[in-house]
């Protein structure tokens, strides 16, 4: 086995662990995150059979996922980082997923670009669940109007995304956004990365974004 075999075989067991112990009879998506890897530390994991691979940046993704999904049938790509509303259109073009919708402008912006390039990605609203000031999300209180205003605007709505605080235990913030979901009535949750993907997966993440344990560290 190579080492993308075995590091995406080590993932899907962690996976399978935390849903056993939850008694969960699905699993969460397993969302490979590439960003600021090459096409060439990207294949191996491919050729080990991952087909959904999330990046953070709009330029960067142009630049390497074009030639690696005209190699390769059924690559799903997520935009699991910011979006700044002037890159909608790019996006809308080339994910299949965005997992960072969090304020009006860009629900609006993204509105606009699938009705011009007729094309719906899945979107996440992206939470700032741990209410922190340096990073991106909806705040808790303005989340129901946020949900309006995305299916108003006909975006097809997934669920919810968070990041947790990292310098705390993930557990609670997970059971928090998962909380949110339920009254909201959105099936879908993406939280868990590398360090707290299984105890995203005890909580009931439907999608856990995955880097370094799979590609290991970047440099």
């Amino acid at each position: 086995m190579s080492d993308a075999s075995e590091r995406l075989a080590a993932v899907q067991a962690g996976i399978q662990r935390a849903c056993r112990d939850a008694g969960r009879k699905d699993r969460p998506l397993l969302v490979a995150v590439s960003k600021t890897f090459a096409a060439e530390d990207i294949t191996p994991l491919i050729a080990a059979g991952q087909r959904h691979f999330g990046e953070n940046r709009v330029q960067e993704a142009q630049a390497k996922w074009p030639a690696l999904m005209a190699e390769t049938a059924g690559i799903v790509l997520h935009l699991v980082g910011q979006l700044q509303s002037n890159k909608a259109a790019e996006a809308v073009a080339l994910f299949d997923v965005i997992h960072s919708v969090d304020r009006p402008s860009l629900v609006t912006a993204l509105a606009k670009a699938q009705t011009a390039a007729n094309k719906r990605p899945a979107c996440f609203i992206q939470v700032n669940i741990g209410d922190e000031a340096q990073k991106g999300g909806c705040a808790i209180p303005d989340l129901p109007a946020l949900l309006t205003q995305a299916r108003e605007a006909n975006l097809d709505i997934a669920g919810l995304m968070c990041v947790p605080p990292a310098d705390r235990e993930p557990a609670p913030y997970f059971a928090l956004l998962a909380e949110h979901a339920r009254r909201l009535n959105l099936p879908g949750l993406s939280m868990g990365m590398s360090s707290d993907y299984q105890t995203a997966a005890l909580l009931g993440s439907t999608v856990v974004r995955v880097g370094s344990a799979l590609f290991g560290s970047r440099g």
